[in-house]
């Protein structure tokens, strides 16, 4: 029998491809960033990565170079709310953005003395601080919504800035948008742009759209995820809206909701329930990343066992963000 010498370079690049193919055969199970970190946020500025996550009772930033290696930033407290009043319970799902030059920070709060969906409502703080670890907040208030609701975000397309939050709809939540004058006030109308219509949107015993959360597309689509279901079933996760780059954003008819999830539950990665994501880009700007919360087991309900896990994500030929590809 004659051996042939094999080239070193062509079996390194086979083994490249053959772990390549192995791992889109077999998703690797996934690992959070952290023990806890529900409703997680991530926002990048001159290379840092400022990150912040529901924790209830106050509202904290870590800052990283490297989110792989967030656990190594410390949480720095930057706020924590009134002993009473309308603001003075129930911290939910922060948001960080850069806004005109300065740091607003986005919250849902309830009054301590009425803990229910009729006095939730998003609330902004300001920063003139370069660092927001650093500086002075200040309360600019709550937003007037026509409606309570929880989870704001706001985003700039085409020139226009606009604020899309979830509102309690008689016994559904429904996704709301409205023009923004500036980071703390909201112009009219306030439009209704999705309501739970699919079977996958009514898990858990609740119907619900909520965390909203912008993306734009390759070529200037306008796309919003939200998280769909009650957050205590495994059935909660990933829808996604769209809208044409040129499309009135005020018009609901502007707006197509996929008929599918975008991400889900997946024994497979080892995470279940995914939801309340954000979007952010490696350094070069280059690679588009998804942060989300999910639980490690199944049935582990709506608690603080939620973790923050990140992934890199592609482009379908359609335009349409790909979570499912993890590449």
């Amino acid at each position: 029998m004659t051996c042939r010498r094999v080239n070193p370079m062509l079996a390194v690049v086979a083994g490249v491809l053959l772990a390549t193919m192995a791992q889109a055969q077999t998703p690797a199970t996934m690992h959070p960033l952290l023990p806890s970190g529900p409703d997680p946020w991530v926002t990048q500025r001159d290379g840092v990565y400022y990150y912040t996550s529901t924790e209830g009772d106050r509202i904290s930033l870590r800052k990283t170079t490297d989110m792989t290696r967030l656990a190594d930033a410390s949480p720095v407290v930057v706020w924590r709310p009134p002993a009473v009043g309308a603001n003075s319970h129930s911290i939910w799902a922060p948001e960080l953005h850069f806004l005109d030059g300065k740091w607003y920070l986005y919250y849902s709060a309830s009054d301590k003395a009425h803990d229910d969906d009729a006095h939730r409502h998003v609330w902004v703080l300001e920063n003139a601080s370069s660092d927001p670890t650093q500086g002075e907040w200040i309360d600019k208030g709550m937003l007037k919504t026509h409606l309570a609701g929880i989870d704001g975000t706001v985003f700039d397309h085409a020139g226009k800035r606009y604020f899309v939050y979830s509102a309690y709809v008689g016994d559904r939540s429904d996704l709301i948008i409205a023009p923004m004058s500036n980071p703390w006030t909201l112009g009219e109308p306030q439009v209704d742009i999705a309501q739970p219509t699919h079977a996958w949107e009514m898990q858990g015993g609740r119907k619900i759209l909520e965390a909203p959360e912008f993306i734009e597309g390759p070529k200037g689509e306008v796309f919003l995820t939200y998280s769909a279901s009650a957050c205590w079933s495994d059935g909660y996760s990933l829808g996604l809206l769209s809208a044409k780059a040129n499309a009135n954003l005020l018009d609901p008819a502007s707006w197509r909701k996929s008929p599918t999830q975008a991400l889900s539950s997946s024994a497979a990665r080892g995470f279940y329930a995914p939801g309340h994501n954000g979007f952010f880009k490696s350094p070069d700007g280059k690679r588009d990343w998804i942060i989300f919360h999910a639980n490690g087991g199944p049935d582990w309900k709506c608690t603080a066992r939620r973790a923050p896990y990140i992934m890199p994500f592609s482009w379908k030929a359609n335009g349409e963000p790909d979570f499912a590809s993890g590449k």
